[in-house]
Parts: structure tokens; sequence; C-alpha cells
């Protein structure tokens, strides 16, 4: 177990200056970072994001939220687009231009995990999804 563990934080740490790299090559504060990547999981999920849900992912008030919104927004890498079935409320959404950048700094990554993934058979990635899926719930909390 403690190798385990251990790979968890080597790989934590590689993510940290995976993301720290970008976010120097884009311009962006680490909050914004987040925020870009919240939206870029939540959208392959097929998920809505509110201003409300970034502020409560990241944890920081709703005028901190607007600024940050209005930030990426005026750097063309965010939308606000009203609610499909809400129309008081808004939506915020990635641009192409996001897109674009995400898979300019992150398709090198992406290619080196999926070739090495194809090395182990879906009933080992199944368990090692198991248990990351878990293990995120496990340190993730709503306090």
């Amino acid at each position: 177990m403690v190798q385990t563990l251990r790979a968890v934080q080597t790989l934590s740490d590689a993510l940290d200056r995976m993301h720290s790299g970008m976010k120097g090559d884009m311009a962006m504060n680490a909050s914004d970072l987040a925020t870009l990547r919240m939206l870029t999981i939540r959208e392959t999920r097929g998920e809505m994001v509110s201003p409300h849900d970034v502020a409560a992912h990241l944890r920081i008030s709703t005028a901190s939220t607007t600024k940050l919104i209005d930030r990426l927004v005026a750097s063309g890498h965010l939308e606000r687009l009203p609610h499909p079935s809400d129309g008081r409320a808004r939506v915020v959404v990635l641009t192409d231009k996001s897109r674009r950048e995400f898979f300019q700094h992150f398709g090198a990554h992406l290619g080196a995990m999926r070739e090495m993934a194809a090395g182990f058979d879906d009933a080992q990635l199944e368990t090692v999804a198991s248990f990351m899926d878990q293990l995120t719930e496990a340190i993730s909390t709503d306090d």
C-alpha cells in the first residue's frame, strides 16, 4: 500500500509540474487554469457549468468568481451563455481558442498517457480507474 500511495504522490507532483508549465505558457494564474481544467472535464462529461459551480469548485467568493470569469471572457477563453432551460441563469463554456490551447499544451502528454495505458489490458485499466475514482472521492470534501 505504501508503494501505491508514493506512486500517487509522484503522479500528483508530475501533474503539478505539467500544469505549472501550462500556466506560464498561457500567462494565467492557478485559479484561471483550474477553471479551464474543470470546464474541460465537465464538457467531456456533457455537464453544464454555472458561475456558482466554478465558485464552489475553487472555493472562492462569488465576487472573485465574477472577476475570474470576466478575465477569462476578456482573454477569449470563456463565453457566458444563457442556460438552455432557465432563462434567468447563465452557464460558462470554453471557447474554441481554449480547446486549441489546451490540446496544444496537453496533446503530447495525452498521447504519452494513451501509449502507456495501451500496455495494460481492460481489466487492469478498470481496476486503476476504480482506484483513482475512489481516491478522488475520498479526498474531495464539500466543507
